[in-house]
C-alpha cells in the first residue's frame, strides 16, 4: 500500500528545486505545487490508492511538453503522464518525488478529413468530442469507453481502450493509424503514418497501451468510420448465468460478429435499473444486450439470425429496439452500470481481466463461489463477446478488514482468468493495481524483455516508473508470499 495521501514524501527543498527549473518554461499558473491545487491530481479513478503530487505542470504545446520532459530528465526526475484521469488501474497515480504531466490543455481538433475518413487530434480531446466533430460528415470515432464522454484520446492511447462496440470495430489499436509522440530525451517521433501501414517494425502497436511508459503523446491520427444506417439492439433474459454464458459462445459460433454484445448479472441489473430505468428484467439472472447495426437489409437477416440462436441458448424472453431511442435506453444501463453501483455499496472495486469466451459459464459459477469465499457480493458486466469481464466487487472502505478482502478477491479473479487461459487486463492496463498479477502470469524472462523494451525507449526509467512491469525481485517476493497450486513463481531469485 502506498503512503497516506495526507504525508507528503518529498522535500520542499527538492520541490523548490524542480518548480523553479519549470516555471520558466511554462506560462503562469501552468507549474502547481501548492497542496490545495495538486491534491486533485493525487489518483486516477482508482481511488483506493493515492500519491500527493510533488509537482505537476500543464504544458499548451509541443514545445512546452520537449522542454518539461528535457529539464525532468536532466533533474533526474520521474515524470506520470496524465489525460483525464479516468483510468482504473492506478496508472496516472503520482510516483514521489516526481512531475506530473497533464496533457488536459493540449485539446485541439487539427483536422477532420471526410476524404481520408481521419481526424487529427492532440491528446487532451475527449473521446466523444471527436465523434461530435466529425457528426457533420455522418461520420465518427468507433471505440467507446464508458467513460468516453471525459476520458481523452491520449488517455485511450495509454491504455488500448475498447468499449461496448470493440467486437465489431476493434480497441484503440485497431482505430489509430498515426502517433506523434515526445521521448525522455526530448526527441519528437512519429509511430505508424497516415496511410494503412508504416516502414519498419511495428512500433506504433508497442506504444499503444504501453500506459505512459515509453513517451508523451502529442499528437493523434484516428480513423473516422460512417455511420450506419440502422442499428438495432436485442435484449435477452436468462434465467440462468451460466445459460446466458453459453449463450454469448453459440452467438460466435454461429458466424456471427454483432457490434456489441455485452452481459449483465442480476445484481447488476437490480442496481442499474432504478437508476436508468432501461426496462431490464429485475428478475433475470443474465442479461445480455447484442447489437447489430449497417444496411437495414442486414440488419434485420442479422437480429433475426442471433434472436434464433439466443431462443435455442434459452433465452426466456426477447425483445428488440424499435427505434435509436429505445436502442439507446437499452445501452444506458451497461454504460452506467458503475455509478449505478453506488446505490447499493458505499465502495466497489472494478476488475479488469479477459478470458476466452467458451468459459465464460465457467468463471461466472467461480466468481460465485469467492463471493462466498470473501464474504462479498460481486456485480458482474461483461464485454461478453471478447471476453472482457469487469466484475464490480461492492464493499464498505470503513469496515476494518473490507477494502483488504476486496483486493485479494479481485487478484484471486485475475488469477482465475490466467488459469482459464486468458490475461489479467482487457482494456484498464496494468498499472500499479496489477503488477502483483503480472508476476502470475509471466514468466521472467518474458518481464525481462519487458524491461529491454522500455529500456530501448526510457534508459533512465523516469517515464511513469514502478508501473506496469515488476521487478524480478518484486514477483520473488510475491512468491514467498503466494503459493498457488503448491508452485511457487521466481522462487530461484535472490531474497534482498
Amino acid at each position: 500500500m502506498n503512503a497516506p495521501a495526507n504525508v507528503p514524501t518529498f522535500t520542499l527543498e527538492r520541490q523548490r528545486q524542480v518548480v523553479a527549473a519549470l516555471r520558466p518554461l511554462l506560462p503562469e499558473g501552468a507549474v502547481l505545487f501548492n497542496e490545495e491545487d495538486t491534491r486533485p491530481y493525487e489518483c486516477d479513478g482508482l481511488a483506493a490508492y493515492r500519491q500527493l503530487p510533488m509537482v505537476v505542470v500543464l504544458p499548451q504545446n509541443e514545445q512546452q511538453v520537449i522542454a518539461v520532459l528535457k529539464t525532468c530528465r536532466d533533474l533526474q526526475a520521474p515524470i506520470v503522464p496524465r489525460g483525464a484521469g479516468t483510468g482504473l488501474s492506478g496508472g496516472a497515480m503520482p510516483i514521489a518525488d516526481g512531475v506530473v504531466l497533464s496533457t488536459a490543455r493540449l485539446n485541439k481538433i487539427l483536422q477532420v478529413d471526410a476524404y481520408s475518413r481521419t481526424a487529427i487530434v492532440q491528446p487532451g480531446v475527449r473521446n466523444l468530442a471527436i465523434s461530435d466533430a466529425a457528426a457533420p460528415l455522418n461520420l465518427y470515432y468507433a471505440p467507446d469507453p464508458s467513460s468516453q464522454i471525459a476520458c481523452t484520446i491520449g488517455g485511450n492511447v495509454a491504455e488500448n481502450s475498447g468499449g461496448v462496440h470493440c467486437l465489431k470495430y476493434g480497441l484503440t489499436v485497431h482505430n489509430v493509424l498515426r502517433v506523434r509522440m515526445v521521448t525522455i530525451e526530448g526527441e519528437v517521433v512519429e509511430l505508424g503514418s497516415g496511410a494503412l501501414d508504416a516502414a519498419g517494425l511495428d512500433l506504433l502497436a508497442l506504444f499503444i497501451g504501453s500506459e505512459g511508459m515509453l513517451g508523451v503523446v502529442t499528437e493523434v491520427t484516428v480513423k473516422l468510420v460512417p455511420k450506419p444506417q440502422v442499428a438495432r439492439v436485442i435484449m435477452a433474459s436468462f434465467d440462468d448465468v451460466v445459460k446466458g454464458g453459453d449463450a454469448v459462445a453459440n452467438v460466435i459460433a454461429a458466424g456471427i460478429i454483432p457490434a456489441g454484445l455485452e452481459m449483465m448479472d442480476k445484481t447488476s441489473s437490480r442496481m442499474v435499473e432504478p437508476f436508468v430505468k432501461a426496462g431490464y428484467d429485475i428478475d433475470a439472472e443474465a442479461i445480455l444486450l447484442c447489437e447489430s447495426d449497417g444496411l437495414p437489409e442486414e440488419v434485420e437477416d442479422e437480429i433475426a439470425r442471433m434472436s434464433e440462436v439466443l431462443k435455442s441458448s434459452g433465452a426466456t424472453a426477447i425483445a428488440v429496439s424499435q427505434n435509436d431511442l429505445e436502442r439507446l435506453r437499452f445501452w444506458s444501463g451497461r454504460k452506467n452500470a458503475f455509478p449505478a453501483a453506488g446505490r447499493i455499496s458505499p465502495d466497489y472495486y472494478c476488475m479488469d481481466g479477459t478470458i476466452p469466451r467458451k468459459r465464460l459459464a465457467e468463471v461466472l459459477v467461480r466468481i460465485t463461489e469467492m463471493e462466498q469465499k470473501y464474504g462479498l457480493r460481486c456485480a458482474n458486466v461483461f464485454h461478453a463477446g471478447d471476453g472482457n469481464l469487469h466484475p464490480l466487487i461492492l464493499f464498505d472502505a470503513n469496515m476494518p478488514g473490507e477494502f483488504e478482502r476486496a483486493e485479494a478477491f479481485g487478484a484471486d479473479i485475475l488469477e482465475l482468468c490466467v488459469e482459464v487461459g486468458g490475461t489479467i487486463t482487457g482494456e484498464h492496463g496494468v498499472g500499479i493495481e496489477k503488477i502483483n498479477s503480472m508476476c502470475v502470469q509471466f514468466t521472467a524472462a518474458e518481464l525481462d524483455c519487458f524491461r529491454g523494451v522500455k529500456r530501448a525507449f526510457d534508459t533512465a526509467f523516469l517515464l511513469n516508473p514502478d508501473k506496469a512491469i515488476p521487478t524480478l525481485h518484486r514477483c520473488a517476493e510475491f512468491g514467498r508470499m503466494h503459493v498457488k497450486n503448491g508452485q511457487m513463481k521466481f522462487a530461484d531469485l535472490p531474497r534482498f
